[in-house]
Formats: structure tokens, sequence, C-alpha cells
């Protein structure tokens, strides 16, 4: 059986890359190709496809919101793809959907299509509708507007995803598009700015010290001055991240209005 398959992504490059990696199997026929979701939705509405690759992120309309358009029941197969962490990330894993992080391996998208095979060898269709409609609705319900913020992010670890508490993040930095987080000793790069990331956390917990930086409130042990404009945090674990005039206002909005923070900085010594 071929695979009738469309891949939807508003960026050129990585739809090029998607069609080679899947040029490597004979059982997969990419028939079109969509920059947004409302040409999705067009497509899949006039057309038939038995598996689409689509883009949470694009203009128009969102990966989600293609769904909702086209309608659960005339979904194709979908393997969703995704360069952010948001709370949707979540349910993907909650739902048992398949999902790829850009950019995307060959390896990860290896399993990506053993898993669209298995599904199709065991007639999983009503299954896959389900997932769909679940996604969705857990999407409404845990979507920002009601002030949730995700536990856990996605992050890319070599070949393959891992899922990372929120909690645990120490610091996170800066770098160009991509943003490090800190936990543990360990650094991840995660293909988001620091701004998408201040946007998706939690502020009682995670507050922007600088322009470069955000510090999780539980992990600062320290506050130290160096004249009167520069000024530095020091963590439990000893790093030291710059913090700006704003930053300390931020740091100090934030920690003023939770216990929790003013507890640990009482046992700190502040």
């Amino acid at each position: 059986m071929t695979l009738k398959t469309l891949i939807a992504d508003d960026e050129p490059l990585a739809r090029k890359r998607l069609r080679q990696l899947l040029s490597v199997y004979t059982d997969i026929e990419v028939i079109e190709e969509c920059r947004n979701g409302n040409e999705v939705v067009s497509f899949l509405k006039t057309k038939p496809a038995d598996l689409v690759f689509l883009d949470i992120q694009m203009p128009g309309s969102n990966g989600l919101e293609v769904i909702e358009a086209v309608g659960v029941m005339h979904m194709p197969l979908t393997v969703f793809v995704t360069a952010y962490n948001t709370f949707a990330v979540q349910a993907f894993e909650v739902h048992a959907l398949d999902y790829l992080i850009k950019p995307i391996s060959s390896e990860r998208l290896q399993a990506a299509v053993a898993q669209v095979r298995k599904r199709i060898a065991a007639e999983s269709a009503l299954s896959v509708q389900a997932q769909l409609n679940n996604l969705l609705q857990h999407v409404k319900v845990g979507s920002p507007s009601t002030n949730s913020f995700p536990e856990r992010l996605l992050v890319p670890n070599g070949s393959e995803g891992i899922f990372i508490a929120t909690e645990d993040i120490e610091w996170i930095e800066a770098a160009d598009d991509y943003a490090c987080l800190h936990i543990g000793g360990r650094t991840f790069m995660l293909r988001e700015t620091i701004r998408q990331l201040e946007a998706t956390l939690d502020p009682k917990r995670f507050v922007r010290v600088h322009r470069s930086a955000i510090v999780n409130v539980r992990y600062v042990s320290k506050i130290l001055r160096e004249g009167r404009e520069d000024a530095w945090l020091t963590l439990i674990n000893g790093a030291r991240v710059k913090m700006s005039k704003i930053g300390w206002q931020n740091l100090m909005a934030t920690t003023s209005a939770d216990p929790q923070s003013k507890h640990a900085n009482r046992r700190s010594g502040q």
C-alpha cells in the first residue's frame, strides 16, 4: 500500500528536508506540500490523503485549528511537527499521538513511520480519530487563557526528544533563536527564543532578570551588587547570573508576592 502523503509547513527548507527524508520510503508518496493551515484545509476537503505531516505553528490556521476545520472524522493519519514547547506538546504524550521535533532526524522519522505502519496494520482509524478528539478537548481545557502553565517541556536530545520537568530548570540563557536550559549541571538547547519561553512559563516561578536570562526563583541563593548598576544572582548550584535594574524589580515583585520564595530567602540568609 502506497501512502498518499501531505507535508504542511510554512518553512520551505523544512518542507524540502522532510520530503528528502521521506524519499527513501517506497511506500510513501508525497502528493502535496502546503505552506499554511488554510491550504491544508482546502486540500483535505477536496482530495484524499492517507498521511499528513502537520506543523503546529503555521500562518492562517495552526495545526489544531486545521483538525477542527477539516473534522476529526475526515483527518488522515497525522504526525505532528513542532519546534515549540507549548501546552499542546504534553497532550501529544498523554494521548499517544505521533510527533516530531525540529530539526527532524532520520532516526526519529523512521520511528514515526514505523508507528504509522503499525496503526494501518491494526486498522485503528477509529482509535486515531478518538485520540485527535481527545487532544482537541484537552487543549481547550488546558489552554493558556485558563492560566495553565506547562509542567514539562519536550527538548531534543540527540536523535530523540525527552521530557523535562519545568520545576527542575535552574535558569535559562538566551542564545539567538535558541534557549539554553540549565538543569543539574547539564545544558539542553531548545529552539525557542527567551521571549517565547517567558510567555509560556509560570511568571510566579520564572523571572526575566536580564534580557538574556530567566531564573527559577526557587534556585536563587544570593543577590550580589557591584556598584550602582551591576548586580548578579548566585544560584544554589553556584552559578552566577547577571541581573539588570528591571530584572531586580521583576524579581522583587515576584518574591514579595510568593510566600514560598520568601521562606527560601530567609533560609539562605536574605
